[in-house]
Protein backbone atom coordinates (compact mmCIF):
# COMPACT_ATOMS: atom_id res chain seq x y z
CA UNK A 1 0.00 0.00 0.00
CA UNK A 2 2.90 2.34 -0.70
CA UNK A 3 0.69 4.49 -2.91
CA UNK A 4 -1.53 5.29 0.09
CA UNK A 5 1.41 6.20 2.30
CA UNK A 6 2.96 8.53 -0.25
CA UNK A 7 -0.24 10.34 -1.20
CA UNK A 8 0.13 14.11 -0.81
CA UNK A 9 -2.57 16.67 -0.07
CA UNK A 10 -3.27 20.16 -1.37
CA UNK A 11 -2.47 23.24 0.70
CA UNK A 12 -6.14 24.20 0.55
CA UNK A 13 -6.59 21.77 3.46
CA UNK A 14 -5.43 24.54 5.83
CA UNK A 15 -7.79 27.22 4.45
CA UNK A 16 -10.51 26.46 7.00
CA UNK A 17 -13.34 28.98 7.11
CA UNK A 18 -14.33 30.66 10.34
CA UNK A 19 -14.64 34.05 12.07
CA UNK A 20 -11.43 35.20 10.41
CA UNK A 21 -10.02 36.25 7.03
CA UNK A 22 -7.41 34.37 5.00
CA UNK A 23 -4.81 36.49 3.20
CA UNK A 24 -1.58 35.99 1.28
CA UNK A 25 1.04 38.63 2.02
CA UNK A 26 4.44 39.19 0.43
CA UNK A 27 7.28 39.78 2.88
CA UNK A 28 11.05 39.21 2.91
CA UNK A 29 10.94 37.81 -0.62
CA UNK A 30 8.31 35.13 0.05
CA UNK A 31 4.53 34.81 0.17
CA UNK A 32 2.99 34.05 3.54
CA UNK A 33 -0.46 32.77 4.40
CA UNK A 34 -1.94 34.73 7.29
CA UNK A 35 -5.26 34.49 9.09
CA UNK A 36 -6.59 37.55 10.88
CA UNK A 37 -9.50 38.84 12.88
CA UNK A 38 -10.35 42.12 14.60
CA UNK A 39 -8.85 45.58 14.61
CA UNK A 40 -6.54 47.40 16.98
CA UNK A 41 -2.93 46.87 18.09
CA UNK A 42 -1.56 43.77 16.42
CA UNK A 43 -0.88 40.47 18.18
CA UNK A 44 1.06 38.17 15.86
CA UNK A 45 1.01 34.43 16.60
CA UNK A 46 3.80 32.04 15.56
CA UNK A 47 3.05 28.30 15.66
CA UNK A 48 5.54 25.55 16.45
CA UNK A 49 6.45 22.14 15.07
CA UNK A 50 4.59 20.09 13.81
CA UNK A 51 1.77 22.66 13.61
CA UNK A 52 0.45 25.37 11.33
CA UNK A 53 -1.74 28.45 11.94
CA UNK A 54 -4.63 26.28 13.21
CA UNK A 55 -2.77 26.08 16.52
CA UNK A 56 -4.24 29.52 17.29
CA UNK A 57 -7.76 29.16 15.87
CA UNK A 58 -9.36 29.47 19.32
CA UNK A 59 -7.20 32.44 20.26
CA UNK A 60 -7.88 34.56 17.16
CA UNK A 61 -11.57 35.45 17.75
CA UNK A 62 -11.07 35.82 21.50
CA UNK A 63 -8.10 38.18 21.10
CA UNK A 64 -10.01 40.10 18.40
CA UNK A 65 -13.00 40.48 20.74
CA UNK A 66 -10.64 41.97 23.33
CA UNK A 67 -9.80 44.85 20.99
CA UNK A 68 -6.77 43.62 19.08
CA UNK A 69 -5.86 42.77 15.50
CA UNK A 70 -5.14 39.06 15.91
CA UNK A 71 -2.97 37.55 13.16
CA UNK A 72 -1.68 33.98 12.86
CA UNK A 73 0.82 33.13 10.14
CA UNK A 74 1.95 29.91 8.54
CA UNK A 75 5.70 30.03 9.02
CA UNK A 76 8.00 29.71 6.02
CA UNK A 77 7.64 26.19 4.70
CA UNK A 78 4.42 25.35 6.54
CA UNK A 79 0.75 25.26 5.62
CA UNK A 80 -0.11 27.48 2.68
CA UNK A 81 2.97 29.71 2.91
CA UNK A 82 5.77 29.50 0.34
CA UNK A 83 8.16 26.56 0.64
CA UNK A 84 11.47 27.70 -0.84
CA UNK A 85 14.42 25.29 -0.57
CA UNK A 86 16.41 27.74 1.53
CA UNK A 87 15.91 30.39 4.18
CA UNK A 88 15.45 28.30 7.35
CA UNK A 89 18.31 29.88 9.26
CA UNK A 90 17.61 32.00 12.33
CA UNK A 91 18.39 35.25 10.54
CA UNK A 92 15.89 34.70 7.72
CA UNK A 93 13.10 33.34 9.92
CA UNK A 94 13.35 36.39 12.17
CA UNK A 95 13.40 38.64 9.10
CA UNK A 96 10.22 36.91 7.87
CA UNK A 97 8.43 38.04 11.04
CA UNK A 98 9.81 41.56 10.84
CA UNK A 99 8.91 41.84 7.15
CA UNK A 100 5.38 40.57 7.78
CA UNK A 101 4.76 43.12 10.53
CA UNK A 102 5.75 45.88 8.11
CA UNK A 103 3.86 44.35 5.18
CA UNK A 104 0.68 44.32 7.27
CA UNK A 105 1.07 48.06 7.80
CA UNK A 106 2.08 47.95 11.45
CA UNK A 107 4.94 49.69 13.23
CA UNK A 108 5.16 47.02 15.93
CA UNK A 109 3.33 44.03 17.35
CA UNK A 110 2.97 41.91 20.43
CA UNK A 111 4.65 38.67 19.41
CA UNK A 112 3.38 35.32 20.70
CA UNK A 113 5.37 32.21 19.79
CA UNK A 114 5.24 28.58 20.87
CA UNK A 115 7.84 25.83 20.48
CA UNK A 116 9.88 26.44 17.34
CA UNK A 117 7.82 29.59 16.82
CA UNK A 118 8.86 30.70 20.29
CA UNK A 119 12.50 30.35 19.31
CA UNK A 120 11.82 32.54 16.28
CA UNK A 121 10.02 35.03 18.53
CA UNK A 122 13.06 35.28 20.82
CA UNK A 123 15.25 35.87 17.78
CA UNK A 124 12.95 38.46 16.18
CA UNK A 125 12.77 40.40 19.45
CA UNK A 126 16.57 40.39 19.65
CA UNK A 127 17.32 41.23 16.02
CA UNK A 128 14.40 43.64 15.38
CA UNK A 129 13.69 45.27 18.76
CA UNK A 130 11.78 48.25 17.36
CA UNK A 131 9.14 45.96 15.83
CA UNK A 132 8.37 43.86 18.91
CA UNK A 133 6.30 45.76 21.44
CA UNK A 134 5.80 42.88 23.84
CA UNK A 135 6.85 39.24 23.81
CA UNK A 136 5.05 36.08 24.99
CA UNK A 137 6.94 32.79 24.67
CA UNK A 138 5.44 29.35 25.28
CA UNK A 139 7.40 26.12 25.57
CA UNK A 140 10.63 27.62 24.22
CA UNK A 141 13.88 28.43 26.04
CA UNK A 142 15.94 31.33 24.80
CA UNK A 143 18.02 29.88 21.91
CA UNK A 144 21.26 30.37 23.83
CA UNK A 145 19.85 28.57 26.88
CA UNK A 146 18.83 25.65 24.69
CA UNK A 147 22.16 25.50 22.93
CA UNK A 148 24.08 25.53 26.21
CA UNK A 149 21.83 22.91 27.83
CA UNK A 150 22.19 20.44 24.96
CA UNK A 151 25.93 20.32 25.65
CA UNK A 152 25.89 20.78 29.44
CA UNK A 153 22.97 18.49 30.33
CA UNK A 154 23.54 15.18 28.50
CA UNK A 155 20.99 13.18 30.52
CA UNK A 156 18.46 15.97 30.37
CA UNK A 157 18.11 18.34 27.43
CA UNK A 158 20.44 16.40 25.13
CA UNK A 159 18.35 13.26 25.63
CA UNK A 160 15.15 15.28 25.23
CA UNK A 161 16.48 16.66 21.94
CA UNK A 162 17.03 13.19 20.45
CA UNK A 163 14.05 13.48 18.04
CA UNK A 164 15.48 16.73 16.66
CA UNK A 165 18.86 15.07 16.30
CA UNK A 166 17.21 12.43 14.15
CA UNK A 167 15.94 15.22 11.90
CA UNK A 168 19.54 15.61 10.72
CA UNK A 169 19.31 12.30 8.83
CA UNK A 170 18.96 12.72 5.05
CA UNK A 171 15.43 12.18 3.76
CA UNK A 172 14.04 11.86 7.28
CA UNK A 173 11.08 13.91 6.04
CA UNK A 174 9.77 10.78 4.32
CA UNK A 175 9.33 9.19 7.73
CA UNK A 176 7.17 12.15 8.78
CA UNK A 177 4.74 11.68 5.90
CA UNK A 178 4.70 7.87 5.83
CA UNK A 179 1.42 6.18 6.82
CA UNK A 180 -0.44 9.47 6.30
CA UNK A 181 1.78 11.30 8.77
CA UNK A 182 1.59 8.84 11.63
CA UNK A 183 4.92 10.08 13.03
CA UNK A 184 3.40 13.54 13.49
CA UNK A 185 0.72 12.14 15.78
CA UNK A 186 3.32 10.11 17.66
CA UNK A 187 5.31 13.29 18.36
CA UNK A 188 2.19 15.07 19.58
CA UNK A 189 1.50 12.20 21.95
CA UNK A 190 5.09 12.07 23.18
CA UNK A 191 5.39 15.81 23.80
CA UNK A 192 1.85 16.67 24.93
CA UNK A 193 0.57 16.47 28.49
CA UNK A 194 -1.46 13.40 29.49
CA UNK A 195 -4.73 15.28 29.98
CA UNK A 196 -4.59 16.71 26.47
CA UNK A 197 -3.53 13.62 24.54
CA UNK A 198 -6.29 11.60 26.23
CA UNK A 199 -8.87 14.38 25.93
CA UNK A 200 -11.61 15.05 23.36
CA UNK A 201 -9.72 17.65 21.28
CA UNK A 202 -6.59 15.67 20.53
CA UNK A 203 -7.87 13.60 17.62
CA UNK A 204 -8.90 16.65 15.57
CA UNK A 205 -5.56 18.42 16.08
CA UNK A 206 -3.66 15.25 15.21
CA UNK A 207 -5.71 14.75 12.04
CA UNK A 208 -5.18 18.35 10.88
CA UNK A 209 -1.47 18.39 11.63
CA UNK A 210 -0.92 15.03 9.94
CA UNK A 211 -2.70 16.30 6.85
CA UNK A 212 -0.85 19.63 6.69
CA UNK A 213 2.53 17.91 7.02
CA UNK A 214 1.72 15.94 3.85
CA UNK A 215 1.47 19.11 1.74
CA UNK A 216 4.29 18.79 -0.84
CA UNK A 217 7.65 19.96 0.60
CA UNK A 218 6.16 20.88 4.01
CA UNK A 219 7.93 18.08 5.87
CA UNK A 220 11.30 18.90 4.28
CA UNK A 221 10.93 22.59 5.10
CA UNK A 222 9.80 21.89 8.66
CA UNK A 223 13.00 19.95 9.34
CA UNK A 224 15.36 22.45 7.71
CA UNK A 225 15.16 24.88 10.62
CA UNK A 226 16.26 22.15 13.03
CA UNK A 227 19.01 21.08 10.64
CA UNK A 228 20.36 24.63 10.47
CA UNK A 229 20.28 24.98 14.26
CA UNK A 230 22.54 21.96 14.73
CA UNK A 231 24.81 22.40 11.72
CA UNK A 232 25.38 26.10 12.39
CA UNK A 233 27.19 25.24 15.64
CA UNK A 234 30.27 24.41 13.58
CA UNK A 235 29.96 27.27 11.10
CA UNK A 236 30.91 30.94 11.10
CA UNK A 237 27.37 32.25 10.62
CA UNK A 238 26.33 30.15 13.61
CA UNK A 239 29.02 31.81 15.70
CA UNK A 240 27.81 35.22 14.53
CA UNK A 241 24.24 34.23 15.42
CA UNK A 242 25.29 33.41 18.98
CA UNK A 243 27.11 36.71 19.33
CA UNK A 244 24.10 38.68 18.07
CA UNK A 245 21.67 36.79 20.30
CA UNK A 246 23.59 37.95 23.35
CA UNK A 247 22.09 41.42 22.94
CA UNK A 248 19.53 42.00 25.72
CA UNK A 249 15.89 41.89 24.66
CA UNK A 250 14.17 45.21 25.32
CA UNK A 251 10.54 44.04 24.94
CA UNK A 252 8.69 43.20 28.16
CA UNK A 253 8.64 39.39 28.13
CA UNK A 254 6.27 36.78 29.54
CA UNK A 255 7.48 33.17 29.48
CA UNK A 256 4.99 30.33 30.01
CA UNK A 257 6.27 26.77 30.23
CA UNK A 258 4.67 23.40 30.86
CA UNK A 259 5.92 21.63 33.97
CA UNK A 260 5.66 18.33 32.05
CA UNK A 261 7.37 19.52 28.85
CA UNK A 262 9.64 16.66 27.76
CA UNK A 263 10.82 18.36 24.55
CA UNK A 264 12.13 21.60 26.07
CA UNK A 265 12.77 20.85 29.72
CA UNK A 266 11.65 23.42 32.31
CA UNK A 267 15.15 23.53 33.78
CA UNK A 268 16.45 24.47 30.33
CA UNK A 269 13.90 27.26 29.90
CA UNK A 270 14.44 28.70 33.37
CA UNK A 271 17.11 31.34 33.27
CA UNK A 272 16.05 32.71 29.89
CA UNK A 273 15.26 35.96 31.69
CA UNK A 274 18.97 36.71 31.91
CA UNK A 275 18.73 37.77 28.25
CA UNK A 276 15.88 40.25 28.91
CA UNK A 277 16.63 43.77 30.13
CA UNK A 278 12.92 44.76 30.21
CA UNK A 279 10.25 43.57 32.70
CA UNK A 280 10.15 39.78 32.68
CA UNK A 281 7.82 37.16 34.14
CA UNK A 282 8.17 33.38 34.30
CA UNK A 283 5.25 31.03 34.95
CA UNK A 284 5.38 27.25 35.19
CA UNK A 285 2.09 25.54 34.24
CA UNK A 286 1.20 22.40 36.20
CA UNK A 287 0.19 19.24 34.32
CA UNK A 288 1.00 20.90 30.95
CA UNK A 289 3.38 19.52 28.34
CA UNK A 290 4.96 21.10 25.27
CA UNK A 291 1.75 22.67 23.88
CA UNK A 292 0.39 25.11 26.51
CA UNK A 293 -1.79 26.94 23.97
CA UNK A 294 -3.63 23.67 23.22
CA UNK A 295 -3.50 22.06 26.65
CA UNK A 296 -4.53 25.06 28.75
CA UNK A 297 -6.05 27.48 26.20
CA UNK A 298 -8.15 29.55 28.61
CA UNK A 299 -5.26 30.11 30.99
CA UNK A 300 -2.88 30.99 28.15
CA UNK A 301 -5.44 33.31 26.56
CA UNK A 302 -5.86 35.19 29.82
CA UNK A 303 -2.11 35.59 30.20
CA UNK A 304 -1.66 36.79 26.61
CA UNK A 305 -4.39 39.41 27.03
CA UNK A 306 -3.00 40.52 30.39
CA UNK A 307 0.44 40.98 28.90
CA UNK A 308 -0.76 42.66 25.70
CA UNK A 309 -2.89 45.15 27.64
CA UNK A 310 -0.42 45.99 30.41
Amino acid sequence: MTEQRDEAVDESCVLTEGPWTHRFVGANGSRFHVVEAGTGPMVLFLHGFPEHWWAWHRMLPAVADAGFRAVAMDLRGYGASDKPPRGYDGYTLAADVAGLIRALGERSATLVGTGAGGMIAWTAASFHPNLVRRLVVLGAPHPLRLRAAIFADPRGQFAASTPALRFQLPRYEHLLTRDNGRAVEEMLRRWGGHRWVTGPDFADYARRYREAMRIPQAAFCALEGYRWAFRSVLRLHGYRFVKLMQRPITAPTLQLHGARDVASLPRTAQGSGRYVSAPYEWRLLDEVGHFPHLEAPELVLGEILRWAKS
